[in-house]
């Protein structure tokens, strides 16, 4: 648990025992997406990133989305579809993508991360710290863009390939449960087991939890 603004630890158990994280993978997918690709752009979806396993907004191929409403899709519904489309779109590959993310949360601090992909699937080499991750968090939340997708409890998005919108609802029960909660992600694998990353703002002060 650290206090947001600071990064200063408020309690800590195994803070700096390597794990495997699932779907909180996909907070630093979000701000390395963020911070190297235009929100507004338009991605076409490609035949190589629909039908990825697990978590899915279903996209088609020959779709049209914007990198935003593809974040939405990542962050409130953790679909890994949306992940490598993102992935490819932004460095053309997930292989490359991935070097991309090593060096987004190398310049944030984190020191005992190694990243393979974009949405926290299964690699033996793909693991996080508790304290890396509530790091690399703490840095996504000063991000104006991360922090109203992953505070949106649902969200319309585009669907240019139906005559109707997708309607996405947030897969955080905390933002409805929790006075002041905010954020930010959710994840599991068999593997992984539950993983959360929770964040909180009250009088002032932001929490946030891995």
């Amino acid at each position: 648990v650290i206090e947001a603004d600071t990064n200063r630890i408020l309690h800590q158990s195994n803070a700096n025992q390597k794990k495997y994280m699932a779907s909180t993978t996909k907070i630093l997918t979000a701000i390395t997406i963020i911070e190297n690709c235009n929100m507004d752009e338009i991605v076409k979806v490609t035949k190589q990133t629909v039908g990825v396993e697990g978590s899915s907004i279903y996209l088609e191929e020959g779709e049209e989305i914007s990198v935003k409403d593809l974040l939405y899709g990542l962050m409130l519904r953790s679909g890994n579809d949306c992940a490598e489309t993102l992935a490819v779109y932004c460095s053309n590959s997930i292989e490359s993508f991935a070097e991309l993310m090593n060096a987004t949360a190398k310049k944030i601090g984190a020191k005992n991360s190694n990243f393979t992909n974009p949405h926290g699937l299964h690699d033996d080499n793909h693991y996080t710290t508790a304290y890396d991750l509530a790091i690399i968090s703490s840095y996504a939340m000063k991000n104006e863009t991360f922090r109203e997708i992953v505070s949106k409890k649902s969200v319309n998005i585009s669907f240019s390939t139906r005559d109707y919108d997708r309607h996405i609802i947030n897969k955080n029960k905390l933002l409805n449960s929790l006075e002041g909660a905010n954020g930010i992600k959710t994840g599991y694998t068999k593997k992984a087991g539950r993983c959360l990353v929770s964040s909180c703002k009250r009088n002032g002060m932001e929490v946030i939890c891995v």
